[in-house]
């Protein structure tokens, strides 16, 4: 292969890298998006609660001094770089070349689902389910959805993210899998899309740190979506360029946004041992 990288083969590149990153993504669709972002920091709006209250005959109104707050997600610079020796390009076929492209754009996907666990475990939410030596229950899954219902969260648009252990002391509970009391049949499909109210996501350990555990305790994460916002200066974009020091390409993926807890009452910290 030549050094000089034809635009077409700049755009392929490019392209097959945009198809991959935006299916694996799994928790962006689950949080409030704001995507063009100017600068170095995003803030979120939030608006307080009003109280109705009474007037009497001929008396001025009584203003409900609803609050407002803001929220600063501060935008950070993410790099997915990998070289590719020119000597080895003539050896390069097709499906490698996808590989690369597909590994460079999980490694994005995973940064982004990073961004909104971390926010959420750094949300200083006063709602806290202990592990209290035992996995993940219907007991803590119907005590999170009421810790969301006694503030009045929403009951659409709420997520649940959990880990594989988690998923697998669902599975093995019998009412959770049992049809009559749950119409969706869990152990045939052998994974939850949707049960109490929430949509479930599974996160698998991962080395940008996944769900944090210590010790065998670990944190799942039970939200609404306003409750979390990401903010995305630069979303998944590749370049490919020649080193000559190197003799290789560099094909890199950048990716530059924040997230932050808009409102901590719409999320509930899980914990589970495992």
């Amino acid at each position: 292969m030549s050094k000089y990288l034809s635009d077409a083969a700049i755009t392929e590149f490019d392209n097959e890298v945009k198809h991959a990153y935006q299916g694996s993504q799994t928790l962006r669709q689950t949080v409030t998006v704001r995507t063009g972002v100017k600068g170095e920091a995003y803030k979120f709006t939030k608006m307080g609660k009003g109280i109705a209250n009474q007037k009497a005959s001929q008396a001025d109104v009584t203003p409900m001094d609803i609050t407002h707050s803001r929220q600063t997600a501060t935008m950070e610079n993410w790099n997915a770089p990998e070289y590719t020796d020119i000597f080895d390009q003539a050896e390069v076929n097709f499906d490698e070349r996808n590989e690369l492209a597909s590994t460079i754009a999980m490694a994005l996907g995973r940064r982004d689902d990073q961004l909104v666990i971390d926010a959420a475990v750094n949300s200083g939410t006063a709602k806290t389910i202990a592990a209290g030596g035992v996995g993940l229950t219907l007991a803590k899954v119907t005590q999170a959805s009421k810790k969301l219902n006694d503030d009045a969260v929403p009951g659409m648009d709420r997520t649940f993210v959990h880990s594989p252990a988690g998923l697998e002391d669902l599975l093995n509970d019998s009412t959770v899998t049992n049809q009559d009391y749950n119409s969706v049949r869990l152990l045939m499909s052998g994974e939850i899309n949707t049960f109490m109210g929430f949509t479930w996501k599974m996160i698998e350990t991962r080395d940008e740190g996944g769900l944090p555990i210590a010790g065998s305790d670990r944190t799942c994460l039970a939200y609404h979506k306003a409750a979390l916002g990401l903010a995305v200066n630069l979303d998944a974009k590749t370049e490919v360029n020649y080193v000559p020091q190197k003799t290789s390409w560099l094909c890199n993926g950048i990716y530059k946004a924040g997230a932050v807890a808009r409102d901590a009452e719409g999320i509930v910290t899980v914990v589970i041992q495992e």
